[in-house]
Order: structure tokens, then sequence, then C-alpha cells
């Protein structure tokens, strides 16, 4: 995973592409609209700003493990409640680097693409062993 390279993506995402994670929900509605029941509890545009700013957190905090493993897990537990199994991490993850190619246009080149993947492959993985410790005590 380049840092460098994620952060530089993804500023431009953010300064070219700000309704990035509305054009996310879309792509995940559309691909797996079976998702949209878990999302009753808030507004689409709530939702939206949630989802950006864990995305600005994780990026923010890319060199920190410490941070990240900590929050990731929690936030893996917590998505238990919401309903949220492994295999929806897949779709998440698909959706994601569909629409940050989406955004990227010619900046998407095969790297950019491997430290996006390796990045949220990170992700899923440290929500997923936090979402595991939930499911092994209940």
């Amino acid at each position: 995973m380049n840092i460098p390279l994620l952060r530089a993506s993804f500023e431009r995402v953010v300064e070219h592409h700000p309704d990035i994670t509305h054009h996310f929900y879309e792509i995940l509605f559309e691909r797996y609209p079976q998702v949209r029941a878990l999302f009753g509890r808030n507004s689409r545009e709530a939702q939206e700003q949630m989802l950006t700013r864990a995305l600005v957190a994780v990026v923010d905090h890319l060199e920190d493990a410490s941070w990240l493993v900590e929050t990731l897990t929690a936030l893996g537990a917590k998505h238990v409640d919401y309903g949220v199994t492994d295999e929806m991490y897949d779709w998440v993850g698909e959706s994601l680097l569909a629409a940050l190619a989406r955004a990227e246009g010619l900046h998407w080149t095969p790297e950019v693409e491997a430290s996006w993947t390796a990045a949220y492959g990170f992700i899923a993985t440290t929500m997923q062993a936090g979402a595991r410790g939930v499911r092994q005590v209940a």
C-alpha cells in the first residue's frame, strides 16, 4: 500500500468529486439492492456524511496502525448490530473501488487501484475481526 499515492488520490477525489459517497451508495444499491434495508435508521444524507467522515479519518491515520486497528475493530463490532455479514464487506469494497475508479478517471492507474485495494482489504479484515469478536461473545 502506497500511502502518499492513496493520500494524493483521495485529495483529488475529494476536490473534484466531493459527492463520492453519494456515488458509492448509488453503485452499492444498484448492484446489491438487498442491502438497502440495512440503512433505514439514518437518512441517506446522514449516512453519506458518516461514511465521508470515516474515510477522512482512515486516510488521516494511515500511518497510525494502533489507531486504525482499535478504531476499525470497534467499528466492525458495531456493524454486527446493523446486520452486516462477511459477504457484504466484499460488496462494499467492490462498490467503493468502482466509485473511486469513476472519480479518478485517467488517474486510476494499476498502482492506484492496487493501493486502494490493499487499503480496503486491511479495513475490511480489521472490521471483520472486530465483528467476529462480538459474534463469539454473543
